[in-house]
């Protein structure tokens, strides 16, 4: 089943794919060293460049390790600063808590 990509997602990935390009250049790499690199083919990193959808995740995250930068994909949703879902989490915690039956309630 094929949906289509919201436009946010595609932007998202074409900016992605420009960043990815300008990184390469500012630091005088070619895409086929960058390729060698990431043990990828030129075409690929020609069109993860260009921010093509298609291009599997790994590639770009293969880009961010030879840039030095693979913290930035690892922190990307980080649950210790999820805010939304620690707000989720929060609300559904219990108003009070009753101990057992005989238990102390001391730690």
């Amino acid at each position: 089943m094929n949906f289509p990509i919201p436009s946010s997602v595609e932007r998202a990935i074409r900016k992605f794919g420009n960043d990815i390009s300008l990184a390469r250049r500012r630091r005088h790499i070619s895409q086929a060293s960058l390729a060698e690199r990431m043990g990828a083919s030129l075409s690929t990193v020609r069109r993860m460049e260009k921010g093509d959808a298609r291009v599997p995740i790994h590639f770009f995250a293969r880009a961010l390790h030879v840039f030095g930068e693979i913290r930035a994909l690892e922190n990307l949703l980080d649950t210790a600063s999820d805010d939304i879902g620690l707000t989720l989490m929060d609300q559904r915690l219990p108003k009070r808590v009753r101990g057992k039956p005989g238990a102390s309630g001391a730690l």
